[in-house]
């Protein structure tokens, strides 16, 4: 059975940094693509960002690019979200998930973690 692991969340001030491991039990974990969602309170889940199969590839959310970065490290079947410049709208529960299709990861998901929880305080 596929589990994702989250883990790295807390609470960070404005402007500050985080970064988010998320360990899979895939087999092979370079078989899947792998991403991050978010779900602010009251808010629908959202696609964060999203990475190949070889993390040659990516994908971003406006709402992200250029202060999030997706990494993955297949040896150690753990996939990386970067956070810097965080601002208050970043809060939420984020997520792992992962896809067998690199191209459906970022939209319809196989397997969902079960999240960790991002405060950015102003």
């Amino acid at each position: 059975q596929v589990q994702l692991v989250e883990s790295g969340g807390g609470l960070v001030p404005a402007g500050g940094s985080l970064r988010l491991s998320c360990a899979a039990s895939i087999r092979p974990f370079s078989n899947d693509g792998m991403g991050w969602f978010r779900q602010a309170p009251g808010k629908e889940r959202e696609f964060v960002a999203a990475t190949s199969r070889s993390g040659s590839l990516t994908l971003y959310a406006d709402s992200v690019k250029g202060r999030f970065t997706i990494s993955r490290d297949n040896a150690k079947n753990t996939v990386y979200l970067q956070m810097n410049s965080l601002k208050a709208e970043d809060t939420a529960v984020y997520y792992c998930a992962a896809h067998r299709d690199p191209v459906r990861v970022a939209t319809s998901p196989d397997y969902w973690g079960q999240g960790t929880q991002v405060t950015v305080s102003s």
